[in-house]
């Protein structure tokens, strides 16, 4: 496997990161703004990450996606894994945003995140139509924390 941070022409992974961000127009938001990385296994991409510093102590995951014919395969893992510990000297906590998705959930607790709040109707008013996972309407925003030690 191999991780590569995506500086210039970041759109060219849009059809990636759709799938972790259904409408293009919420992905511009931070895109541009945040850092992009990118796992290749055997130069083929499988999973995409992007991360925005919102705070001095605080780096939110914007973006995690990986191609469906890709899952459980520890793509996503590993984007996590290599950004947990490139950013564990400048930050202390990451935070990240998502819908009520229970193997997404699971998924994020097993990696040592926390639920902290909900932002509700999210998905309703902010999305130009319904975004649906596992035949479930997304409505709410869950969120998550996981706190890091800080070696600066």
């Amino acid at each position: 496997m191999e991780i590569r941070e995506i500086t210039d022409n970041k759109k060219d992974y849009i059809e990636l990161l759709l799938i972790g961000d259904e409408q293009e127009s919420m992905i511009d938001r931070y895109l541009e703004d945040g850092h992009l990385y990118v796992l290749y296994n055997k130069e083929e991409l499988k999973s995409a990450c992007v991360v925005l510093r919102k705070k001095d102590d605080e780096i939110e995951i914007k973006n995690l996606a990986t191609y469906p014919n890709a899952e459980n395969n520890g793509y996503a893992t590993a984007l996590l894994e290599f950004v947990f510990e490139k950013y564990k000297k400048v930050t202390k906590h990451f935070i990240l945003g998502t819908g009520e998705n229970p193997k997404i959930i699971d998924f994020y607790k097993k990696r040592g995140f926390y639920e902290t709040h909900r932002i509700k109707n999210f998905f309703i008013e902010n999305y130009d139509h319904p975004i649906y996972e596992n035949g479930i309407q997304l409505v709410d925003m869950v969120y998550f924390r996981k706190n890091l030690a800080c070696n600066s």
